[in-house]
């Protein structure tokens, strides 16, 4: 039963999650390119960069079409909904903000598991001096905690729309400046139930992990210095799964908000 008891605890929690969006929001405003960065840009072919986003496309592609089921042998999907049944039985029954904490808790842990995951990838990979062939692999790990973190605040990532949210997400986390700003607002306009355009989103999706990582995969590459590229694959990985955890956690909470409202 909904009472002001689970509205204040949920606001709290909601208040939270504003602040934490305007730092994000602050962060990518002021983000700039490096100097080094700039310059280095370009040197890099065209087809580089139409290489690296056909293999983002592709990959993106695979995972979802084939890649899904693979991903769920490697953690307990129903254990991990099971917990947020729970979660969200005792916060129905308590109006605790405790139990909105620990849910916070449990998908944070899984964020960071999701970087840690990916930095052993990145860092194993450009060991390897392995290229392109690796964006399906680091593509696969990058979702694997992207739909653990769904599971954690009660969202099932096998649907089309969500799929679409995904990507939306994933646009987002890499973008900075004025750019960053346009695809947020996409973000919280689905989350309110309004309609986005998400037509070509694979490809917007693709185009921004293209631009983000196009110099890291580009030295990973190359010979001796492999282990400079693998280290870009974190630093990519800790901003989409850190915006991927806040933005479905506000979901998660205006859910529970619009339920204890109608009830």
């Amino acid at each position: 039963m909904g009472t002001p008891k689970h509205q204040a605890s949920i606001q709290k929690e909601l208040n939270l999650v504003v602040r934490q969006e305007q730092a994000l929001h602050k962060a990518a405003m002021r983000q700039k390119t490096p100097q080094w960065k700039t310059n280095l840009q370009g040197k890099v072919p065209e087809r580089v960069y139409s290489n690296l986003e056909k293999a983002f496309c592709k990959a993106f592609e695979v995972i979802f079409d084939k890649g899904t089921d693979w991903i769920e042998k490697t953690y307990d999907a129903q254990s991990i909904r099971n917990g947020y049944e729970v979660h969200d039985f005792a916060f129905q029954l308590q109006a605790d903000r405790k139990v909105l904490k620990e849910l916070r808790r449990q998908a944070s842990r899984t964020q960071m598991q999701g970087v840690l995951t990916t930095s052993a990838e990145g860092i194993g990979l450009g060991v390897l001096g392995i290229g392109l062939p690796d964006i399906v692999l680091f593509v696969g790990v990058l979702l694997q905690g992207v739909y653990k973190i769904a599971l954690h605040y009660g969202f099932d990532y096998r649907t089309a729309s969500e799929r679409d949210f995904i990507l939306l997400l994933m646009e987002a986390s890499v973008q900075k400046g004025e750019a960053w700003e346009t695809c947020n607002c996409a973000v919280d306009a689905f989350i309110a139930g309004q309609t986005v355009d998400v037509t070509d989103q694979l490809t917007r999706t693709a185009q921004a992990f293209a631009d983000d990582l196009v110099l890291a995969k580009a030295v990973q590459g190359l010979p001796l210095v492999g282990v400079l590229g693998g280290l870009f694959n974190p630093v990519c990985c800790r901003k989409a799964m850190k915006y991927a955890e806040l933005k479905y956690r506000k979901r998660c909470l205006l859910r529970l908000y619009e339920s204890s409202q109608s009830r």
